[in-house]
């Protein structure tokens, strides 16, 4: 199978003329994460970048790297789970660019709650906060503006452990991830008639530095069973039926369509990028 989009794939100026937040743009690591990946690609692709991360840094770094390649982009920290950062990271989108045509949501993690013994309740609170009321945060701000506008494009990044078990104990993580698919689906249609779109992206198996972070002071990819990310990584390009782990520019690449206006018939949808994982679902 041929490898997909990279940060070096042609513009086609798909997203000229819009504004775009990307909350979690910037990367934990060194690489591309998701988020990083999806800012990049629409200010190559011609959107003004308003770049959030609640690491300043990190978000600096994404938008000297579009500022790079010839796009429009600012930086911007902020909590997203807080609703008073959230109205103030809007305001100063608006402030600056006037509009906003797209948001994407690309803030979340893993907490400790794999399996029902491990839950606690701040950790439970902690990961919906996270990976669910952030999205609901941002999308409670930005869409009485696009509503005026009459359009507007919403990407949440859910996962494929939302649609179903992963041979994995995910308790805490899954419930959030399928959280997010369901209350997409209810402002999708609750706004379709004013013109907002909103869609799920599912990433599978994705190679990103969120793999090889430390958890604990312990690479992660050690709580599975790992010795190194590269037998972790040879793991999990073995159950993927196209023989691959993700990239972020997959993920980024999915956005973009739905970010574009080539999708605008599309709305309140679910879209794995997996390479065939979710039909097997082997785990690793």
């Amino acid at each position: 199978m041929p490898i997909g989009p990279d940060e070096n794939t042609p513009s086609r100026n798909r997203l000229e003329g819009k504004v775009a937040i990307v909350t979690g743009a910037g990367s934990i690591g060194e690489g591309w994460g998701n988020g990083k990946a999806a800012a990049y690609v629409y200010g190559k692709e011609g959107a003004k970048t308003f770049c959030v991360d609640f690491r300043i840094e990190a978000a600096e770094e994404t938008v000297k790297i579009i500022e790079d390649a010839g796009g429009e982009a600012m930086a911007f920290s902020a909590d997203v789970t807080d609703e008073d950062a959230v109205q103030a990271m809007v305001d100063a989108c608006m402030e600056a660019w006037g509009r906003v045509d797209i948001l994407h949501n690309n803030v979340g993690g893993q907490g400790v709650g794999r399996s029902l013994d491990t839950i606690t309740v701040p950790d439970w609170e902690d990961t919906f906060a996270r990976n669910v009321t952030s999205a609901m945060l941002t999308c409670r701000a930005v869409v009485p503006i696009m509503e005026k506008q009459g359009d507007g494009s919403i990407i949440n990044i859910s996962s494929i452990a939302g649609l179903r078990h992963l041979n994995a104990n995910t308790a805490v993580y899954s419930s959030t991830k399928g959280a997010m698919i369901e209350f997409t689906k209810n402002i999708a249609i609750q706004h379709a008639r004013s013109g907002i779109r909103a869609n799920c992206i599912c990433p599978g198996y994705i190679d990103t530095p969120f793999i090889r972070r430390l958890v604990n002071g312990k690479p992660s990819y050690t709580y599975k069973g790992y010795t190194s990310a590269e037998e972790y990584a040879a793991a999990r390009n073995e159950i993927i039926p196209s023989g691959r782990m993700g990239t972020g520019f997959d993920v980024a690449y999915a956005a973009l369509f739905l970010a574009s206006d080539e999708s605008t018939h599309v709305t309140g949808t679910h879209f794995p990028v997996d390479g065939g994982v979710t039909q097997t679902c082997p785990g690793v």
